[in-house]
């Protein structure tokens, strides 16, 4: 089933007879349609939505051709070999499954292998540059801490994000309230991983959370919330956060 996609990004890519923006589409041009693709996937997971999940997971798949035949064009690689080096490394990563099981190394083992074939000699080495920067900081910490560079207990964590919160505090100019900042987010996801809580999922329920609440205020006061005053901004937003509750 995957020929016919195949042989319309060929024909969209002719250098002769293509699409005028298809064939002069790069890896880094495309790339941030790649990432939005994932999002609107993700959305529609959220969203419960099957006949949506079927089209977005259509054009992440249309994504992921776009990119074989670009590197197809430069002979680098095609479709095919996507699909090869992916069965290889699932089939590597679960011997247990397709190899003897009594032989098998566990699966941050088989990763560290991987990564000392490929060249990777820090435990940081592999973690996605582009990712979200909440996730990437809770990969990041989590790839330090098993090596063992991580704090005993959650209370040494707290009082690293009380520290880091005076440090934004103490800060003199913009340069070191952003520094500062990062600081205090880092520690915030650090946090967050210790409670075994996922920092970017509970960031995007708070923000959905903040949304709602928001809405109901404006639904009761009216859109022009800048005419009245913070004390019944307050007020209403408690009455707000009562209903959301309740319902």
């Amino acid at each position: 089933m995957i020929d016919p996609l195949l042989e319309i990004m060929r024909r969209l890519r002719d250098p002769d007879d293509g699409c005028e923006w298809d064939k002069v589409q790069t890896f880094q041009t495309i790339a941030p349609y790649t990432i939005e693709e994932a999002y609107e996937v993700a959305d529609a997971i959220k969203r419960d939505d099957m006949l949506s999940l079927k089209d977005e997971l259509g054009d992440l798949l249309l994504q992921v051709v776009f990119h074989s035949q670009i590197a197809a064009d430069r002979d680098a690689f095609d479709f095919a070999d996507v699909v090869e080096s992916i069965c290889d490394k699932m089939t590597r990563r679960h011997p247990h499954i397709f190899g003897a099981a009594e032989a098998s190394p566990g699966w941050e083992q088989i990763k560290a292998g991987e990564r000392e074939q490929s060249g990777q000699s820090s435990a940081l080495d592999g973690v996605a540059l582009a990712l979200p920067a909440l996730l990437r900081a809770q990969k990041i910490q989590k790839r330090a801490a098993r090596v063992g560079f991580d704090w005993p207990d959650t209370a040494q964590v707290r009082d690293k994000l009380l520290e880091e919160l005076d440090e934004v505090a103490a800060a003199r100019n913009e340069e070191e309230i952003y520094e500062e900042i990062g600081d205090l987010l880092f520690s915030a996801v650090n946090l967050a991983r210790h409670y075994k809580v996922d920092a970017e999922r509970a960031l995007t329920d708070a923000t959905d959370k903040f949304t709602k609440r928001f809405n109901l205020v404006e639904a009761s006061l009216g859109k022009e919330l800048q005419d009245f005053t913070l004390e019944e901004l307050e007020a209403e937003w408690q009455k707000a956060k009562a209903r959301a509750a309740a319902s």
